[in-house]
């Protein structure tokens, strides 16, 4: 693993943040892009989309934000080599202080960038074992740290024969590299799984699949974020899914307390992997007294959890996460409150179409519960169904130190409003 970089003594003005992106997430615009103009960073944020961050920047902006100076630059960020040729060049007139990303298919990038450069950064094996279903499976099961039955099917090998292998039933079936949950489904028997994977080959051909074990029980996270020495335990959300086949998430809620001896069995197994720099979200399922890894996402929680996690915590977690590509340590105590309490609830549609009428964004403060409504679909937007967080159409993030209040908040914020979808 990449170690910290010594902080200098002092350091030149301005201090430039090089952030890898693809689509506009609720993370950047509305997390990290704030918190480095707290800190006073010039961001330098490399796309292969710079219009929509371009418009999405724009609006925060007139919505009263307070974001950073940010250069805007066309980037084909998947590609490795693309991403450190572009900020090589960009370095004659501003050379990087550290290289950042918070999406799941950038992290090995962003720290083979950091590790060229000289910076701060994660672990690119680990950055690459995480974002790889496969090699994660593999490696965990190399350090003795888990086994779970697992399978991969690359772009040209059949379903029928994997299926004749006399798999463990029901499983599931992921593309290799997938995020958000789209295209994990469950598979009953050797038919289903057949079918399934014939299905997800259709809406991406070419894509490594795999097929593991099904994890079945109570879904938890585990919120962690580390310097290369420290590694801090922010908090654990219970999550609730949508019924099989498919694995939508609907509901997290933030625990009163850490789950032990799970919390201390999942940090063993991301020690395992390699991680502990910077952010990491963990998803994971207690089986026999054991915690059980789903999937690791080397960056912060999305889906607006993480705002939820921040206010709720009382800390400036988006800087420190920033200030650790930045080479600083952490402190040993964050001062993080206990007393907290959220719930964040994701409103989904259950068909296709159009979406004619929804409540506006709102944010209020009552019995001592903070609740914001964002709307993720705008009206007269039209979209499949896709059985994935892509099928949201707002979310509600509710925070306060009551969990009966917040659960009472929220219930009553959806029974008052209205979201309409003509098919």
């Amino acid at each position: 693993m990449n170690e910290p970089a010594p902080q200098p003594a002092e350091r030149r003005t301005p201090v430039r943040l090089h952030l890898l992106a693809l689509n506009p997430t609720d993370s950047v615009t509305h997390g990290f892009l704030p918190a480095a103009a707290r800190l006073g960073l010039d961001v330098t944020l490399l796309t292969d989309q710079p219009a929509a961050h371009r418009r999405a920047y724009e609006q925060s902006v007139a919505d009263g934000g307070k974001l950073p100076g940010l250069t805007l630059v066309g980037c084909d960020v998947k590609d490795f080599r693309e991403v450190i040729g572009r900020i090589s060049a960009l370095g004659r007139t501003a050379p990087p202080d550290a290289v950042f990303t918070n999406s799941d298919h950038l992290q090995p990038q962003a720290a083979l960038a950091a590790g060229y450069f000289g910076l701060p950064g994660k672990d690119w094996r680990a950055a690459l074992d995480t974002k790889n279903k496969a090699l994660l499976r593999r490696r965990l099961a190399a350090a003795g740290a888990d086994a779970v039955y697992s399978a991969e099917l690359g772009p040209d090998d059949e379903p029928e024969a994997l299926a004749a292998r006399g798999l463990p039933f029901p499983c599931v079936v992921k593309p290799r590299e997938g995020v958000a949950g789209e295209d994990v489904v469950l598979a009953e028997d050797a038919a289903d799984l057949v079918r399934r994977c014939h299905d997800i080959r259709r809406r991406r051909p070419g894509a490594s699949l795999v097929v593991e074990e099904y994890l079945e029980g109570e879904l938890h996270t585990l919120e962690t974020l580390g310097d290369g020495r420290t590694l801090h335990t922010l908090g654990a959300f219970r999550t609730e899914l949508s019924p099989p086949p498919h694995f939508v998430e609907e509901r997290l809620t933030l625990l009163p307390a850490l789950p032990q001896p799970h919390t201390r069995q999942v940090v063993t197994q991301l020690r395992a992997l390699g991680v502990g720099f910077g952010a990491c979200h963990t998803e994971y399922v207690v089986q026999g007294g054991r915690a059980r890894l789903i999937e690791v996402n080397y960056r912060a929680i999305g889906d607006q959890c993480d705002l939820a996690l921040a206010d709720v915590l009382g800390i400036p977690l988006f800087e420190h996460i920033l200030r650790t590509h930045l080479g600083e340590p952490l402190p040993a105590d964050l001062g993080a409150r206990t007393d907290g309490r959220a719930r964040v609830e994701y409103v989904c549609t259950d068909r296709g179409g159009t979406l004619e009428k929804a409540p506006p964004a709102s944010e209020t403060e009552r019995d001592g519960v903070r609740l914001v409504y964002r709307p993720l679909r705008g009206t007269g937007e039209t979209h499949p169904l896709r059985r994935t967080n892509r099928d949201y159409l707002g979310v509600i993030r509710a925070t306060g130190t009551d969990q009966g209040r917040i659960d009472q908040a929220v219930e009553a914020f959806l029974a008052a409003e209205r979201w309409e979808i003509l098919s």
